[in-house]
Order: C-alpha cells, then structure tokens, then sequence
C-alpha cells in the first residue's frame, strides 16, 4: 500500500528539493574557490588541489555512523541548519580565504544533510529532480548569475526564504517511514545536469553556434526558452503520478540508463556541434530524472553511504574532468563514464517504481508557467548595430580570467563598468568560460554582453565554452576561427578574426591567446596567428590583440614584426598588465598594421588576474 504522503508532494520531498537547490548554490561557489583561491589559477598543483577537494566528500561519510548513533532526523536537521547557514552568509561573505573555507563547510554540512536524509529512509527520485529543476530554473532567471554574486538587498531575502523552507521541511519531515531510493544517482545527476543536462549556459552555447565553427549572439530568448522546456520535460517524467507500465520496469530502466549514456555521449562527441549538444540536453534531462525515479534501495547505513559514495564519485569525476586542462590528457570520457555507473546502478535496481504526487491541472499549469516564463527574466533586448564616426576606433583588450578577480570572487558588473568606461567600440576577450561547472555554470560572455548592450563572436579555444572573444556594436562582416598548434598547454590556443565597419572603414579584428609551451618561446602560435591574420584580412588594416604570454623584445614578438605587425604599445611603455593588483609584467599586447595606437590606458579594476588595455586605433 503506497504511503499517504506519497499522494502529494509532502514534506520530505520538499525538504530533499530544498536541500538540492542550496546545495547546488554552495557548490557554485566551493567549485570556483578551490581554483582561484586554494590554486590561485594553476599556480598550485593540481594534484594537492585535488586531495584538498576530495577531503571534504570523504569526511562527510563521517554522517553515517553519526547518523546510527544519533538518529537520522537530529543528524539532517543540524546539516539543514548548517547548511542553510553558509548558503546566507555566501551573500555577505566575498573573496579570499574567508569565502573558500565557508563555502567547504556549507558543503560538508550540506552532504551531512543528504547523507542523513538518505539513511533515514526518503527517497531521491522526486525531491531530487524537483531541486534540480528548481536550481536550473533560477540559474536561468538570474542570467546565470547566481544570488551570492547579486546585490545583498534583494538576493538575502530569496536566500533566507529558501533556506527557511529547507529547516523547517526538514524538522517536519517524515523519517522512517519508507524506504528509501536513487541516492547512488544523486551526485552522477548533480554533475551530468551541472556539466550540460540541465545547464542554462550550455543551453545559450547550443543556440550560438552555427556550422561555422564559431559562436556568435543567438536569437533573443531562444536559450531561455529551450532550458524552460527541458526543465519541464525533466519535471514532468519526475512528477507524472503513474508511470507507463513500459518504463516503469526493467524494460524502462534500459531505456532510461541506454539513453542517459547516450546523452553523456553525444555531449562528449562533439561540443562545439549544436545538433549533437542539443540532443545532448534533449535525452539527458528526461533520462536523468526517469533514473531517479526508477532507481531503488534499502534504508539505513546503506542509503546513507549510497549518497556518500554518489557524491564522491560527483568529486572524483569533476577533479578528473577539468583536471585535464592544467595537466592535459583526454577528457571527454568522463561524463560517459559517469552515466555508465550510473546506468549500471540504474539496471542493477529491482524494486517498482514508485507512484509520483498527485499534481492537478491548476498545479501543472503553474509548473509550465514556471518552466517557461521563469528563464525570461534573464532575456537582453536585443542590441542595435551601430557604425560610428571618424577613422579611429577604441579598443579594449582583457584576459577575464573566467570572470573571477584576484580574490576569489565573481564580479561580472564591476568587470563591465571597468570595460564601459573606456567607451569602447571594440572589446577583445581572453580565458572567456561560458559554461564550466567547475567556474558556477556561468556564461561570461553572454553577461557582459548582456551588461555592456553589445553583440559578441566566441572562439572555441580548450573545448566549445572556453576561449577568446570580441564584443563590438559595429557591423559585422566575414567571421572566422582558427584553432592553434597545441604547444603544450592543455587549454589549446585559437585565433577569431572577424571584419567590422568603423565610419565606412572595414579593420580586421583578431581576437587570440597564445598558450606558450614550458619555458620555451611561443613561435609556432605567433607565426600561425600572424599567417591568419594576413590571410583574414585580405588587406584591410589589422589589429591583433590579447594575452600573448609574450614580452616586449622576445623572439615571439618578432616573430609578428617579420610579419608586418607593429607593436602599437611600444611608444608608451612601460605597459605593465599583470599581476592586476601590483602589474609587474607586459604580456598584454595590440598589435597592428596600416594603423598606429594612441591614448592608450592601463585599467586599475582587479576582477581579473589581468588588467585591461585600452587603445585607440587609427
């Protein structure tokens, strides 16, 4: 006989959803910290990086025992307190090791939470998918801007609302009661759908890329809509009340963990392709939650290390991805292997599937109203090209640094008010991450954008969300990208050229990052983007501009001046760009040809480990 509360979404699923969503919200802080605070951005090696992360998912298995001896209920309600603690205080709490070393024991406590919750008896298969939903949805609104990185004023109220709803669901949740399912899945769903199923970034990616092997500014709301009708599809196999008898068997549970791996698949097969990854979000977000809901499990000790182990498999798999651009070595069977384990888990589980709430046509119309109009919060009106006056253009060229300052922190605003103020009509961008998890799940790119009113080209550099870009309200004519010989660096290197019309003049813009191999000089990249930007030109006058990684003198920068490209900084050096806080090193350069650089301008912002250039080009 189905449990009473299982008729309706009852406290405990509320209270697994609630969890769900801050604990994805700490994890969007956690992640990012460890890189740019514990790392400090590669300076520390990845390997003690790695034991640092992987610290805090093994000592949260710590609950279980404790769990036994106290009571699940006491052990969930503290972890729920805890959590919902540093969730609020990531609002006030920015940068440096303050916000690292809070954001871990959100973290710890929020595993804590889960693993309690898990061994006393409930069940993942509708909370869980609920919170995912929920998460993706308000990332989706937010522009993928997450409440910590907002204004305290407005987003401590949101904050404080939800973590009230997750102590007080917890304190009245249903423990014991039945028995509990799918916590192996928990932390292969948080990364599958952070890394791409239920990715708003991802979404925008698949919607700016075209066949040219560059993205460029997507149609308005097109990425809003499609994460609204993923996430809707993801709730509606999750709350549907009775299965189809076809899929709530072992039949249905190869269904769902043969199209979960082919999901993971298609996302890995070619990133930058926009059929492949919108198939990608189209088959994960639906096998994801038909997973959670068909996979079962026994309460007690077991649940609990079945949500431990889940969750350090989510930690293993994520140092092992992203591990690979600072070490460099394949990557793209990571997300595969991850849904293999969890299919193999999924057809592995026996038990029924469970009846899901009772949801009546008032309460799914909400949900599709949610789904589909909650994400056009964060729409753009659309930007007007603009052609400008005279014959010099101002150029802003700024390694971002995936959009986290020398603290630690994520300030898109005060990036795009450093920007403005130059009052540029072209802006070339290095180390743009629209989509990592391991960053937050943000798209840099489509924020400033989005700030600044500016249209934007993206290279594809490491992989399709990680690269160079240009920002320009001018016309836009021929575009292309261009990737570089791998020299060594695990990112990879490209160079985007694209053409833009400044008071009827055509300039060629070359946006580029050159990644120079250990201790040797750059010379197969610099001779390559130079042969591009020849080629791309086709006459025009031309300006390169980037973190080159080069300095002034270097057989590298002669390198471009063999090939006809002055070095437009050379008359107001010393142009000192990095370190930002104490800039002690030129490796920030603008090149040019068939033009000459004036009224150039070293930025003083520190939201990047850079600091900006700005030019006039003429």
């Amino acid at each position: 006989m189905t449990p009473p509360f299982r008729s309706w979404f009852g406290r405990t699923d509320l209270a697994v959803a609630a969890g769900v969503l801050l604990l994805v919200d700490v994890l969007r802080v956690w992640l990012p910290s460890i890189i740019t605070i514990f790392g400090q951005a590669a300076s520390t090696p990845a390997e003690l990086m790695g034991a640092f992360a992987l610290a805090w998912f093994v000592g949260a298995a710590a609950a279980v025992p404790l769990a036994a001896r106290l009571g699940p209920p006491r052990v969930a309600l503290a972890g729920a307190v805890g959590l919902a603690c540093a969730r609020l205080a990531l609002i006030f709490v920015h940068g440096g090791q303050p916000q690292l070393y809070l954001a871990s024991a959100g973290l710890l406590l929020g595993l804590a939470w889960l693993i309690a919750t898990a061994a006393g008896g409930a069940s993942a298969g509708v909370g869980v998918p609920v919170g995912l939903a929920a998460s993706a949805l308000q990332h989706a609104a937010l522009g993928t801007v997450d409440l910590s990185w907002r204004p305290w004023w407005w987003a401590a109220p949101i904050a404080l609302a939800e973590c009230a709803v997750l102590v007080a669901a917890t304190r009245t949740a249903r423990f014991g009661t039945r028995t509990g399912g799918g916590w192996l899945l928990v932390g292969p769903a948080l990364l599958l759908g952070g890394m791409y199923a239920l990715s708003p970034a991802v979404a925008g990616v698949a919607a700016s890329y075209g066949a040219q092997g560059y993205a460029s500014t997507p149609p308005l709301a097109v990425p809003q809509l499609a994460i609204g009708l993923v996430a809707l599809a993801f709730l509606a196999v999750a709350l549907v009340p009775r299965l189809p008898a076809a899929l709530s068997g072992p039949a249905g549970r190869v269904a769902a963990a043969a199209a979960l791996v082919a999901s993971a698949a298609l996302f890995a097969w070619d990133f930058g392709a926009p059929a492949p990854l919108w198939l990608a979000l189209l088959l994960g977000a639906p096998s994801l939650a038909l997973a959670l809901r068909l996979a079962s499990g026994r309460a007690g000790r077991r649940a609990g290390y079945a949500a431990a182990g889940g969750m350090l498999i989510f930690a293993v798999a994520a140092i092992a991805y992203y591990a690979a651009y600072d070490i460099g070595y394949p990557n793209r069977w990571v997300p595969a292997a991850v849904a293999l384990v969890a299919a193999v888990s999924l057809v592995r589980s026996g038990a029924p599937a469970p009846d899901g709430p009772r949801i009546g046509r008032g309460g799914w119309a909400a949900i599709a109203a949610a789904c589909l109009l909650l994400p056009l919060a964060g729409t753009a009106a659309p930007v007007e090209a603009s052609v400008g006056k005279g014959g010099s253009i101002r150029l802003v060229e700024y390694n971002i640094r995936m959009g986290f300052g020398l603290d630690g922190t994520y300030r898109p605003a005060e990036a795009a008010r450093a920007i403005a103020a130059q009052h540029p009509d072209v802006v070339v961008l290095s180390e743009v991450d629209r989509a990592w998890l391991l960053n937050g799940g943000h798209d840099d790119l489509a924020v400033l954008a989005r700030i600044l009113g500016m249209r934007y080209l993206f290279g594809p550099a490491a992989d399709a969300v990680w690269g160079d870009a240009v920002l320009t309200r001018l016309p836009v004519g021929a575009v292309e990208s261009r990737p570089l010989t791998a020299a060594g660096a695990p990112t990879g290197a490209q160079a985007l050229g694209a053409i833009v019309t400044y008071g009827g003049r055509e300039i060629a813009i070359v946006s580029t990052h050159i990644q120079p191999p250990p201790d040797a000089e750059p010379l197969v990249q610099a001779r390559e983007i130079a042969a591009f930007a020849t080629s791309f030109a086709g006459g025009r006058p031309t300006v390169i501009a980037g973190d080159l990684n080069i300095t002034p003198g270097s057989t590298s920068l002669g390198e471009f001046e063999a090939a006809g490209y002055a070095d437009g900084l050379a008359p107001f050096r010393p142009v000192r760009t990095f370190p930002a806080d104490r800039p002690a090193e030129e490796i920030d350069h603008v090149l040019v040809r068939g033009l000459t650089c004036a009224s150039v301008i070293v930025g003083t912002a520190v939201t990047s480990d850079h600091a900006l250039v700005a030019a006039t080009c003429g």
